[in-house]
Parts: C-alpha cells; structure tokens; sequence
C-alpha cells in the first residue's frame, strides 16, 4: 500500500464538473493498494495518517496530528501511484489491486 499525504486548508474531488467528496482543513490522502495488501496493512496505513504529526503547534513545531487539531480527512483511491514505467514508455499497473478488490479496501480504509 502507498500513500501520498497532504496537508490542505481544503481539499475536493470532483467528477463531470460535480464536486463528490469536500473537506475543510486537514489531510489530502491519495491511496494506491497493491495484490499483496491485506487488513494488516490498512491497519498500519490507517494507523499512520490519523497519527502523522505534521501540523503545528503553538510554537510552529509539527508536532500534531490530524486528530489532534480535529482535522478532516480526504482520502482518494490512485492505483496509478503502483505505476511501473521503469521499462519503456507505458506503465504497467500489474502490482495494482484490481478494481473492485481495491474499492472494498477503500470503503474499509
């Protein structure tokens, strides 16, 4: 599992031109999940993000977490983050859990 996490004042996802997902100040998450993810690893990852430490305290140390400053979450499904381009010009995504596996470890997560 990889993620990429952003700290944000708001964040959106927007489909057609449709806002469909919104949140104020707290974290831009973007998740890819690989074959060899399990429940295991969303614990960890999930783990992770609601403990990150990147925001600041009062003396301007990042030294809080999401939770900590009640922060929202945003979190985005990527399987392109699992993206292998290191031979020729077009990716493989052979180590991206397939779609429908990947969305019930979304809804999970």
């Amino acid at each position: 599992m990889r993620a990429i996490v952003q700290r944000v004042k708001s964040s959106s996802v927007s489909v057609n031109d449709k806002i469909i997902s919104e949140i104020d100040y707290g974290l831009n998450v973007l998740v890819g999940m690989s074959i060899d993810d399990n429940d295991k690893d969303l614990k960890y990852i999930g783990d992770k993000i609601i403990g990150l430490r990147i925001f600041d305290d009062k003396e301007g140390t990042m030294n809080l977490s999401v939770k900590d400053v009640k922060g929202d979450i945003l979190i985005i499904s990527q399987f392109t983050l699992y993206g292998d381009a290191r031979k020729g010009r077009r990716p493989s995504y052979i180590n991206a859990l397939n779609p429908k596996e990947a969305e019930k470890m979304y809804d999970k997560l």
